[in-house]
């Protein structure tokens, strides 16, 4: 499972997640740079540190690396829920509490991701109808006259 990604990694993953497309160390140092100093040598560390974790496969172009994520950033927090779920003493508790942290939006989401895990609706049975109130028919008599010539 995977471990939760540092608070720089989390930076630099958020804009080859953004971007998907490989990328250079100078385009990603630059973005970066719009919000905090940071050195060249630190984002590449970075990347190279992601690339050995398997977060991101590079490709040598020149003397650089273009790097491109290997998962989605949705994959990724899907395997931290998991994985923060499966270490649960008591699954269902952990669920029930989860999904009272959730906003609307977010239950709304999550009813939409389970429609599409559960795939096309199946048609349901339908419903049990009440016995229609008729009229009480004569019983036919087989004596009779209507009986006896079928009428």
């Amino acid at each position: 499972m995977p471990r939760p990604l540092g608070e720089l990694e989390d930076a630099v993953m958020t804009r080859v997640w953004k971007w998907n497309r490989p990328v250079t160390v100078r385009e990603v140092l630059e973005d970066l740079q719009q919000e905090r100093s940071i050195a060249y040598t630190t984002v590449m560390t970075v990347l190279d540190n992601l690339h050995q974790k398997g977060w991101v496969r590079r490709e040598a172009e020149g003397r650089a690396y273009r790097y491109e994520a290997v998962s989605t950033r949705a994959a990724y927090a899907a395997a931290l829920m998991n994985d923060a779920w499966s270490q649960s003493d008591n699954p269902a508790a952990a669920l029930v509490a989860f999904f009272g942290m959730m906003s609307e939006e977010q239950r709304h989401a999550l009813r939409d991701a389970v429609r599409i895990v559960q795939g096309p609706e199946t048609p349901e049975a339908p419903e049990p109808r009440e016995p229609e109130a008729t009229e009480p028919r004569e019983e036919e008599n087989p004596g009779s006259a209507e009986g006896a010539d079928g009428r």
